[in-house]
C-alpha cells in the first residue's frame, strides 16, 4: 500500500516506471512491427525477425548482449524512415495494439501514485516516437526514452542521439530530480530487468516487477518488494471503477545532459570488453 498524499510544500516526489513487461505485457517497439510492415516501412523478413525477437523477449527477457544486438539491428532498420510516417502509424494503431496489453496492476499503481500527489515518469529504452504516445495514454507526467538522430530530410539517420538504458536511465532520473526538486529518497521505481538496477538503486523505494532471474535474486538479497503483474486489461474497461482526475499535458524529458550519454557509453564499452574473448 502506498503512502498518503505528499506535502508539496516540503518536497516533491515521483514514481519512475520502466515500460516493457513492467507496465505493458510486451515490448512496446516490437509490438508495432506488423503495423510498420503494413505501412511499408519493413519487409516480410524484417517483420518475422522482429516477431521472433518479441517471442524471445516474452519467454525469458533479453540479457545485455541480446539488447545490444537488438538495438544495433533496429537502429540499422529504421535508417531512412520518415519520422512523421512513424508517428502517424503509432497514433493510428496505438489503442488497438497497446490498450489491450496494459497491466491492470500497473494502471492501478499509476493512479495510486497520482492520488498521493506524485509525478509519474515513464523511463524506457524504446524510441520516443513510441513511448511518448504510450505515456500520454497512461496519463504519465513525463517520459524519458531513446532518441534517434533525425536528418534535415525528416528521416532517421540510423544514429542514436540518446540511449535510455542501464546507467543512463539512472542519470536521467538524477537530472530530473535536480530540475524538478524530487526527493529521491522518497521516490519509487519499478522494473522487470536487472539492466535497470542502476535506476532502482537511485530511489528510496525500488520495486521488482515480474523480475528476471538476476533481478529477483538481487531483490531478495536487498529486501526489495517483488510484484507480479499478470492481468492485462483495456483502460476503458477500468474507467467505471477508477475515476482519474485530469492530468496536465505530458512533458518529454528531452534535456538529458551529456553526463548521461557519457556514463552509458563507458558502461557499454566496459561490458563489451568484459564479454570479449581473451
Amino acid at each position: 500500500m502506498l503512502r498518503g498524499v505528499e506535502n508539496h510544500s516540503l518536497h516533491r516526489t515521483a514514481a519512475f516506471f520502466d515500460l516493457d513487461k513492467t507496465v505493458i505485457a510486451k515490448s512496446s517497439t516490437l509490438t508495432f512491427s506488423k503495423s510498420f510492415y503494413q505501412g511499408g516501412l519493413i519487409n516480410r523478413r524484417a517483420a518475422l525477425r522482429t516477431a521472433y525477437a518479441q517471442f524471445v523477449f516474452l519467454v525469458g527477457g533479453m540479457d545485455h548482449e541480446q539488447m545490444e544486438r537488438t538495438r544495433e539491428y533496429l537502429s540499422a532498420m529504421v535508417r531512412g524512415w520518415n519520422v512523421q510516417q512513424v508517428k502517424d502509424i503509432v497514433a493510428e494503431t496505438l489503442h488497438q495494439l497497446i490498450d489491450p496489453i496494459i497491466y491492470d496492476e500497473a494502471a492501478s499503481l499509476i493512479e495510486e501514485h497520482h492520488r498521493a500527489g506524485r509525478d509519474v515518469v515513464i523511463v524506457s529504452t524504446s524510441g520516443a516516437e513510441v513511448v511518448e504516445p504510450i505515456g500520454e495514454l497512461l496519463g504519465a507526467d513525463r517520459v524519458v526514452a531513446t532518441r534517434m538522430v533525425v536528418g534535415d530530410d525528416g528521416c532517421f539517420t540510423g544514429e542514436v542521439e540518446y540511449y535510455a538504458y542501464g546507467p543512463t536511465k539512472a542519470e536521467a532520473i538524477r537530472e530530473l530530480a535536480q530540475s524538478e526538486h524530487y526527493d529521491l529518497e522518497r521516490c519509487y521505481a519499478y522494473s522487470d530487468s536487472a539492466t535497470d538496477l542502476p535506476m532502482l538503486e537511485t530511489v528510496g523505494h525500488p520495486h521488482a516487477v515480474n523480475p528476471d532471474r538476476t533481478l529477483r535474486r538481487e531483490a531478495v538479497a536487498r529486501g526489495w518488494p517483488i510484484l507480479d503483474f499478470h492481468r492485462p486489461v483495456r483502460l476503458k474497461q477500468r474507467m467505471p471503477r477508477f475515476a482519474v482526475p485530469p492530468r496536465p499535458a505530458l512533458v518529454v524529458a528531452a534535456a538529458v545532459g551529456a553526463a548521461a550519454a557519457t556514463a552509458g557509453l563507458v558502461w557499454y564499452a566496459s561490458r563489451r570488453r568484459a564479454a570479449a574473448p581473451a
